[in-house]
This record gives C-alpha cells, structure tokens and sequence, in this order.
C-alpha cells in the first residue's frame, strides 16, 4: 500500500519563485500545489486541504496577511501551518503575520535549502505531542519546570522567579525554536487586553535570562519580532 505524500500548498504570484520552491519541495518527496494568487489559493484549501501552505506575503489583490487572516479565522483551515514568505524590510508585516498565527516565516531571497529545513522543523512541531497539561513537569536542556510547584530548577539548584518570569519562561519553553511576539507572550501569561509595554516584556526576559545565568542563553531574540526558546538539537 503506497504512503501518501506530505501536501504542501504555494501561494505565490511570482512564477520563477513557484517554480524553484516546488522543485526543491518535490526533490524531498513532497507533494506540492500551486497557487498564483491569494484568491486562488483560498480555493485550493477549500477543494483539498494541504498539510502546510507556504504564503507569499506581496500578493496582488488580496495580500498574504488578508489571506492568513481567512485562513486561521475559519474552521476548516485554522489548524493547517502557515509559512510567510516575505521581502527583506517587512518586519511590522512579519510580526502581523505571526501575531495572526502564522507558524514562521523565511526571507526572500531564501536559500532553498533553509526554505525546506523550516517546512520541515514545522511539520515536526505539527506531529509532535500536544502541549503537556499544565501540571506535567516540563524537562528541556538541564531546566525542569514544574508548573503545580510553580518551581523551577536549573541544573538540579532552585531559582527564585517572580509570576511574570515564571510565566515567559514555560511559554516559551513549551514550544522550543517557535517565534513569540511580545504581545503573544503578554496574552499567553497575562491574558489578552492586559495593560503593559513590550518594553517591560524585555525587562522581564533581561531579569530572567540574569537570574537563570548560562541558562538564560537558551532564550534567545528576534530582532524585530520577540523571543523564542532555543531547539534542542
């Protein structure tokens, strides 16, 4: 019985780019769909749903943000990855992009191999166990986090974190090398419509990255986007 191949869906309007993403997709045994405008690929989700759409974000008439926007506010497609392709310069967009619930972004122009490297670390986190409950201890590099305790432990020693770092950190943790923006980060620890600046969301991350010392190496920016929790290789 054949295996059927993973569905990649690209949305772009620019033929040479379709064209080199699909051979270099279709080289790693993909299966891939073109689109060559937003419209289009709105209508390529509806009659078969990919498993990842890689979404241009300069597209003529409808824009890559107003298609995300579509995309993760309807059932039937919110839970599909979507990676943005967008131009160097466009980091407020990026960050739109993101705060709609795009999964990453590459930047154009992209070595294709680094282009397959993140559709593939995004299908992983895709298939990977659903976030653990939040009283499951969570073990990553030497840092366990025990949320019950609200406890956590560097290298077998106990630091001291106030709510808020406490709260970044498992956040960020929890899905190690996903892009957080700071506003992300303040609804997941705080709630939505919380009252507070991305400048005390970086005054928090200095206090925590100082008090976890080596540690603290693992939360790493992006500049002109957040933060994110490095991989573990």
């Amino acid at each position: 019985m054949a295996i059927s191949k993973t569905q990649i869906l690209i949305v772009e309007d620019e033929e040479d780019i379709r064209e080199l993403v699909r051979y270099n997709l279709e080289r790693e045994n993909f299966a891939v769909t073109e689109a060559e405008s937003g419209e289009a690929g709105l209508k390529a989700v509806a009659k078969k749903k990919p498993d990842l759409i890689l979404l241009d974000l300069m597209l003529t008439g409808k824009d890559g943000l107003q298609i995300c926007r579509e995309l993760k506010q309807s059932d039937a497609s919110r839970d599909i990855p979507v990676v943005m392709m967008t131009a160097r310069g466009e980091e407020s967009d990026i960050v739109t992009g993101l705060e709609l619930g795009a999964e990453d972004y590459v930047v154009k122009p992209f070595s294709p191999k680094v282009l397959v490297a993140r559709v593939k670390a995004v299908l992983r986190r895709k298939a990977a166990p659903s976030v653990p409950d939040a009283e499951d201890v969570l073990r990553i590099y030497d840092i366990v986090i025990h949320p019950g305790r609200h406890e956590v432990t560097v290298g077998g020693k106990l630091v001291d974190l106030t709510a808020s770092e406490f709260g970044i950190l498992h956040f960020l943790a929890r899905r190690p090398g996903w892009v957080f923006t700071r506003y992300q980060i303040v609804d997941a620890v705080h709630g939505e419509d919380y009252p507070v600046t991305e400048r005390s969301v970086d005054v928090q991350v200095v206090g925590l990255r100082k008090k976890l010392k080596k540690a603290g190496d693992y939360i790493e920016t992006v500049r002109g986007i957040g933060y994110r929790f490095k991989d573990e290789e």
